[in-house]
């Protein structure tokens, strides 16, 4: 049986997660855009994300005060050190995630989706497991 406090902390990681989501989610697509293009702004992060250029500016307004991004009036998005850490971390998450789900057979297009979902919800230990069984179904102890 589930103690309260036990249900209670489980409810609190989840609202932490759903905190950091929409951080990660920026600051890895300001990184990849910043690579493909040069530069990221805005309107890039607005488009990408399908979303309002106000979200969009309310949510840099937020990694702003969180230390991720540094902008200036006119000038594109800049990731800080940490917000470039965020980014990688993000990344590495993402990819071990995704490539669980292709090798236990989930197609590309599912994978791709329920990654976006299951990246933002997984503890540490959960991902080492996923990679090791990856790894295990590939057939590549060195990965």
């Amino acid at each position: 049986m589930t103690s309260r406090h036990t249900f209670s902390d489980r409810h609190r990681r989840t609202r932490s997660d759903h905190a950091q989501e929409t951080a990660a989610d920026y600051v890895e697509a300001i990184d990849d855009i910043q690579a493909a293009e040069g530069r990221c702004r805005v309107i890039d992060l607005a488009r990408r994300f399908d979303v309002s250029h106000v979200t969009v500016t309310k949510a840099i307004a937020r990694l702003k005060r969180e230390g991720l991004v540094t902008s200036e009036p006119y000038r594109p998005l800049e990731l800080t050190e940490a917000g470039r850490q965020l980014a990688a971390k993000a990344r590495r998450t993402h990819t071990i995630v995704y490539e669980f789900l292709r090798a236990i057979g989930v197609s590309e297009q599912v994978a791709a989706i329920d990654t976006e979902g299951i990246e933002h919800h997984v503890s540490r230990q959960t991902l080492d497991c996923f990679l090791e069984l990856t790894q295990r179904l590939r057939g590549d102890q060195s990965a």
